[in-house]
């Protein structure tokens, strides 16, 4: 690799990404996720001093399915995380990686004053940052 590129989270990030409302069901949320082939959903803030929440498949299996929860009857707010951690649109990809390791994240929101810029996955950690960088 060379040390000298430097490739930023807004780099690669994939700007198409869902948002919804706490208050929508995980049905409800499903069914957006299978339309928009995704993976991950933003939980809008319900107010400016709000934080944005997280969905991820990974919550609704754990959360939901295996606790054997009707999804037509579960809240997104009550199987989110919140609040999300999040990647400055500048952050070297590098970074990006280590903080993905040291959470435990598999998405994160980049998120620029204050709004919602896109998400980085380790799709495009891999596929469009460490690829860009051996070229």
């Amino acid at each position: 690799m060379n040390p000298k590129k430097i490739i930023k989270a807004r780099d690669i990030m994939h700007t198409d990404h869902l948002e919804l409302d706490g208050l929508a069901t995980v049905k409800e949320a499903l069914d957006a996720m299978k339309a928009a082939n995704a993976s991950v959903i933003i939980v809008r803030k319900r107010h400016e001093h709000d934080a944005y929440g997280i969905l991820l498949l990974s919550d609704i299996a754990k959360k939901v399915l295996a606790k054997d929860r009707a999804p037509n009857r579960v809240n997104v707010y009550e199987i989110m995380s919140k609040p999300v951690l999040s990647l400055d649109p500048d952050m070297d990809v590098r970074h990006c990686a280590r903080m993905f390791d040291r959470f435990g994240l598999s998405s994160v929101p980049v998120i620029e004053n204050g709004k919602v810029q896109g998400i980085v996955s380790y799709n495009e950690l891999i596929f469009r940052g460490l690829c860009e960088l051996i070229e």
